[in-house]
């Protein structure tokens, strides 16, 4: 059994289709999606305890994505990932208590294993 299951939410599919190997080979369960749309879907018919969210969506914004998680499944931990020096460059600021953490992309595997394990209690 998986000690953390993980939905990763990214348009870039070459990087959460690694992500997604990377992770299985640590025993982290994880999924992913290309939209916003996608993940709030997926999350309504399976359980996660986290998602890896990239900030700048196509569509939805992953501001927007992450407001309809907080509110539909508060106990899912957010994280939040961007490729941007930082998610408010575009104007937008994340409410701090809303995201258990912002990472920059590339994203290093252990740095991200470590912020799941944090966010949703080391298991």
């Amino acid at each position: 059994m998986a000690e953390i299951r993980v939905l990763l939410i990214d348009d870039e599919e070459e990087l959460v289709s690694t992500l997604v190997e990377r992770l299985g080979i640590r025993n982290i369960e994880a999924e992913y999606v290309m939209t916003g749309a996608e993940g709030i879907e997926l999350l309504g018919k399976k359980e996660f305890d986290a998602v890896l969210l990239d900030y700048k969506l196509p569509g939805m914004s992953g501001l927007e994505v992450m407001k309809q998680i907080n509110e539909l499944y508060p106990r899912v931990k957010v994280l939040l990932i961007t490729g941007a020096g930082s998610v408010d460059e575009g104007g937008d600021e994340v409410p701090e208590e809303k995201a258990s953490d912002v990472l920059l992309k590339p994203i290093d595997i252990e740095v991200l294993i470590a912020k799941l394990r944090e966010a949703v209690g080391d298991r």
